[in-house]
């Protein structure tokens, strides 16, 4: 199974509250980058899991609107505080269903949680906004950080 960790694009800081932060002008050109990187390397996804924060929700959206996404979860777990644990145990139940390819979306600093929990060996990348790092999950559960990508 192949794991697309993403974080949201950039984000603007004028909200009532942390969870309804938009995506600024320049985090959506983020997202529709990676969006149309998706689109090059003919990646699509049988599974999106989703943070319910504003800025996650529209970051997801962006890419949706060009990119093939089978069914698409909020997930509560996925927010900046999740227990990359948890998820990391969900995620290793997905290939018994069928599924071969997750995009999640998440925040700072559950993004760098999840590499490491799937890839141990490895030091986590520095995720800025909108970076993508791509995990190979074989069967045993063992994670391989494929690649990272940058957005513009």
């Amino acid at each position: 199974m192949k794991v697309y960790i993403m974080r949201h694009g950039e984000a603007g800081y004028s909200a009532s509250s942390d969870s309804s932060r938009p995506l600024t002008p320049f985090g959506e050109k983020q997202c529709k980058s990676i969006a149309h990187y998706f689109l090059q390397q003919a990646i699509t996804f049988d599974l999106a899991l989703v943070s319910p924060y504003l800025r996650a929700q529209q970051t997801f959206s962006i890419v949706a609107d060009l990119v093939s996404v089978k069914q698409t979860e909020t997930n509560e777990l996925l927010t900046p505080g999740g227990c990359a644990t948890h998820i990391v145990d969900n995620l290793t139940m997905l290939p018994l269903t069928g599924i071969e390819s997750v995009l999640i979306v998440s925040h700072l600093p559950l993004v760098g949680y999840l590499v490491n929990e799937l890839c141990p060996q490895i030091a986590p990348p520095m995720f800025s906004t909108a970076d993508v790092a791509c995990i190979s999950l074989s069967q045993d559960s063992e994670g391989k950080l494929e690649w990272f990508h940058h957005p513009l």
